[in-house]
């Protein structure tokens, strides 16, 4: 009798537990799939199968359980209970004057004897084990609109920032923890907005500055200015606080890389390596993707994450779309842009619309959230040779420059073969 085990997979002379991670979980587990190593014989794999199926079952459990706020701020917790407060129709305009009838001053002594009632007391009849939610609304009910709105901090800031700016954007959203991690022997994220001064933009600025260069602490820069716009702005901060990093110069221009030397161009000899390499010891996919990219000069992630409705083979003239989607966001605004198929990369887009058939993406290993990503890393680790990755970075090289083409104002329909 035969037995069928879920996930047990025979690989080669090994046995091992592979399990497809749900697509809702994927992301808090940041892989695809679950895989354990379970032994050489089908016996030994079976006596391990129980222990490893529990471990399994606990990790998809674990990346199930919702995830637990930050910490509210001390702004968080004033305006939650401003919105508590109006929920039982209390005015956020109180001051306690109305005088001993006062029908505002009765209810909110009974919301808060109420809220009081679920807790424990010492033997001096003080509440034990309040929580800072419930603090936060017994201030606003005994005081009204006395206590001070408390002061915005950097943290506040951060988080209006990822509500009004960042949003669902991931890779943003690491670069901006990154950058606090940097900023934080200078700036803590409980530090006020309104005591930063213009020495400290300029801590900050060194700070930056150390170990890096002029064009990534300009880039670091603009997300912390940009920041604290937006918190100036959406916090109703206009005349309260100042935003220091403004205007804030950084380095000479004499120290900037210039522009035609940010990245090296691989030689005709480099370029026939690659190739070579490339054609002879990748997958099919990657060989249409390098095809692609020789003849266009496009980066590797504009390519793999290419849709098929982005690649026109039968246009008056042939040429690929590179657009913001789903899975792909462009590197600027003026990315964006139509760029001519010609030659080898005009024959390897067809083969490769072929390949996809009903896929959205063209390549589609690599048309999910982070694929483009994931592809042009490995492509500068495993594809590039060796003795290039020392004078290169493996993300940072140019292959060819296109023309500019003038496209037609009224062009034929567009067809995909």
């Amino acid at each position: 009798m035969i037995m069928d085990v879920p996930y047990l997979q025979q690989r080669g002379n090994s046995w091992r537990y592979r399990r497809k991670v749900p697509p809702a979980l994927k992301s808090a587990l940041g892989k695809g799939e679950l895989v354990f190593p379970l032994g050489s014989t089908k016996a030994l794999a079976l006596s391990r199968y129980g222990q490893i199926h529990k471990q399994a079952e606990a990790i998809l459990a674990r990346a199930a359980q919702p995830v637990e706020n930050a910490s509210p701020t001390a702004l968080d917790l004033y305006k939650h209970a401003l919105s508590i407060a109006a929920s039982f129709g209390l005015s956020n305009d109180w001051t306690g004057r109305g005088g001993p009838d006062d029908p505002e001053d009765l209810a909110r002594d009974v919301i808060a004897e109420d809220i009081l009632a679920k807790y424990q007391r010492d033997e001096d009849d003080h509440p034990i084990g309040v929580s800072q939610s419930d603090k936060a609304l017994l201030q606003v009910l005994a005081r009204g609109a006395e206590p001070a709105k408390p002061k915005a901090t950097l943290e506040d800031a951060r988080r209006v920032y990822l509500s009004e700016n960042i949003k669902d954007d991931k890779k943003a959203k690491l670069q901006l923890d990154n950058i606090f991690k940097l900023i934080s022997p200078v700036l803590t994220p409980e530090r006020p907005l309104a005591s930063i001064s213009r020495a400290d933009a300029r801590a900050v600025r060194d700070c930056l500055l150390d170990g890096r260069t002029i064009e990534s602490a300009k880039r670091y820069l603009n997300t912390v200015r940009s920041m604290l716009n937006v918190a100036i702005r959406e916090l109703e901060l206009t005349g309260k606080v100042h935003n220091h990093f403004l205007s804030l110069p950084v380095g000479n221009k004499e120290q900037a890389t210039p522009g035609n030397k940010n990245r090296d161009s691989f030689t005709e000899q480099e370029l026939e390596k690659t190739r070579a390499r490339v054609l002879s010891m990748a997958r099919t996919d990657i060989q249409l993707i390098w095809r692609i990219l020789e003849m266009t000069g496009c980066r590797p992630s504009e390519v793999a994450g290419l849709r098929v409705e982005d690649v026109y083979v039968r246009h008056a003239i042939p040429h690929i779309d590179v657009e913001w989607h789903e899975v792909r966001r462009v590197k600027t605004l003026s990315s964006r842009r139509k760029v001519p198929l010609l030659g080898d990369a005009l024959m390897a887009a067809r083969e490769a619309v072929a390949l996809a058939g009903s896929s959205k993406g063209l390549f589609s290993a690599y048309f999910r959230e982070g694929g483009p990503d994931s592809f042009r890393r490995r492509w500068g680790s495993t594809y590039v040779p060796a003795y290039l990755v020392k004078r290169l970075s493996p993300t940072r090289y140019v292959i060819a420059l296109t023309t500019d083409w003038s496209w037609p104002r009224s062009s034929p329909t567009p067809l995909i073969s």
